[in-house]
């Protein structure tokens, strides 16, 4: 798979054209030997949120909100490029849809009679505990 012709499907109405995303590849760090030093393996994927055509309005105003202007991921898992580009795509996909995503709005709710009764019977038992703990009292 070649990085300049890789779409990204983020959602079933949203996919990011191969021109939206910018590919920077680099050397990737950590031990390796000799061979790891200049194979060019690290990759950087970033995607310019603000100058998107593949985003509506609404899109746009909640990715800048979640992630910022231009939201970037990287990947130097493996040792082969295209598998390292796979992975860079997926974890982009992954944090642009988990910041897409719209959380059903919370409803107040009333604690049911079982919460209640047990709440108060909670109450009392650390009370008589308490209560315990004083000193004890002289018998008449």
């Amino acid at each position: 798979m070649n990085g300049d012709d890789a779409r990204l499907r983020v959602s079933p109405t949203l996919v990011i054209v191969p021109s939206d995303l910018i590919w920077r590849v680099t050397t990737s760090g950590g031990p390796g030997g000799q061979h790891a030093n200049v194979t060019r393996s690290r990759v950087e994927l970033a995607f310019d949120v603000e100058s998107s055509i593949s985003l509506g309005p609404r899109q746009r105003a909640r990715l800048i909100e979640k992630l910022g202007a231009v939201v970037r991921v990287s990947a130097g898992d493996t040792r082969s490029q295209a598998r390292n580009r796979e992975i860079a795509l997926a974890r982009m996909g992954e944090r642009l849809a988990e910041a897409l995503r719209q959380d059903a709005p919370r409803r107040a709710t009333k604690p049911g009679v079982g919460a209640k009764r047990a709440r108060v019977d909670d109450k009392r038992r650390r009370g008589d505990v308490k209560r315990g703990r004083g000193r004890p009292r002289e018998a008449d």
